[in-house]
Order: C-alpha cells, then structure tokens, then sequence
C-alpha cells in the first residue's frame, strides 16, 4: 500500500465536521508515523501558503520538494493541503499536537523542519513572513535557536554559511570535536536513522540537500587546519 493511500485513508476516517488536526492525536505509533510525517508536512506547509481558494497546481509542484508524488496521488496531496487550509485550528495549534505527535523527537521535528524549509523555497524566495512562521514552528517544537539557525543558513541563499555554525560547532573547538560532531551528523542522515523517525522514503530527498552541506562544511573545516 503507497504512502498517498494510507494518507487517503487517515484523511477518509475523519468523522464528519472534524478538522485536519483531529489526525494528529492518532497516528502516534509506527508505522503510522509515515503518515503522519507527511500529513504534518503538507498540512503547516499550507498554512504557510497565502494563496486563496483551490490548491494550484504550483503549489502541489512545491511539495515535490519533498514528497515524491506522482501524478495520479495529486489529487490526494491537494485534499490534505486544502483540508489544512480550511480548518479553524491555527498553525500554532498544529504545531503543538504534531510536537505532541512525535512525542517531542527532536531529530523527527528537525526533519519535519526541513521539509517545510525545502516548501518556503521552492519558488526561490523566502518571504519575512515565512521566516516569523518557521521560527514559531521551531519554538513552539522546542528547538533551540542555534538549531533554527543552523536549517536556515543551509536552505535559505545569501551569504555563504558558516562551516561550524551547518555542523552546530565552535570555530574554537578542537578539530577531533567538530570531526565527532560530523560523524554524528552523518549517522543521524542516514536513510535507516531517519526512516526509524517516520520519515517516508518518498521524502528521503530531504537528506541529500543536508549531507551535501555537511560533507561540506567539514570538507572547509578540515581544509583550513590543514593550511
């Protein structure tokens, strides 16, 4: 059974009346988790949204981004991200039953986190209002600033990022810290790591933007001590 089919049928066992976030108290446990990673990605990530009406297409094209969705399960990935839209629970109420949801696994929320990085940018512009709503997210899932920091110098362009600041390092630390530090890294990307957090292997995409800044971060690091 596809991702998009279990996700149809969480959405379908809805009682009439009940609001997206009714799914959120429910899917708790493996392999619900799955579902439930990808529902609380396409359902923040609307209310992220500020278009009006019907799911476009553009928007469905965003959560590509993400999700590998083919064009046959489009339809239900519009039903979830409208669904969100339409539900009188705000983004701040989702967040906190989602953080409830995971059961406060920082690594499965940083992942989460990354997905809707991955959204906020997929017509190339981070909006300040994205950024006031991601830092909320963060805050209210309990990540710490350093760790917010840290996602949005590796997704959002402008000025090069800090190597020590991707691998959550100290440029005075000892080379044999920030190396253990980005083994650590490394293991927690690994695709087993993060399917055992719920995340779906249509959304393993998400691990390849972040080792590839990991293995460079400690490739510049690594580079100047040699020097």
């Amino acid at each position: 059974m596809s991702l998009w089919t279990r996700i149809t049928e969480a959405v379908s066992a809805l009682a009439n009346g009940e609001g997206l976030s009714a799914v959120f108290d429910r899917l708790r446990t493996p392999p619900e988790r799955s579902v439930a990673f990808a529902i609380a990605v396409i359902a923040l990530g609307a209310k992220m949204a500020k278009a009006d009406g019907q799911v476009t297409r553009g928007e469905v094209t965003a959560f590509r981004e993400v999700f590998q969705i083919a064009h046959e399960d489009e339809a239900g990935a519009a039903r979830v991200f409208n669904l969100a839209r339409q539900d009188v629970a705000g983004f701040e109420e989702y967040a906190a039953r989602i953080k409830t949801m995971f059961r406060g696994d920082t690594d499965a929320l940083c992942d989460l986190m990354e997905g809707l990085f991955h959204i906020a940018m997929a017509d190339g512009n981070y909006h300040p209002d994205e950024d006031r709503f991601l830092e909320r997210v963060a805050e209210i899932f309990g990540l710490s600033g350093g760790q917010f920091q840290r996602m949005r110098c590796r997704f959002v362009p402008g000025a090069a990022p800090d190597p020590y600041q991707v691998l959550g390092a100290q440029p005075g630390d000892p080379l044999e810290a920030v190396r253990k530090r980005y083994r650590a890294l490394v293991r927690e990307t690994h695709p087993d790591r993060m399917m055992a957090r719920g995340v779906p292997v249509e959304a393993m995409r998400l691990a390849e933007k972040r080792m590839t800044a990991i293995n460079r971060a400690w490739e510049q690091i690594e580079a100047a001590h040699a020097q």
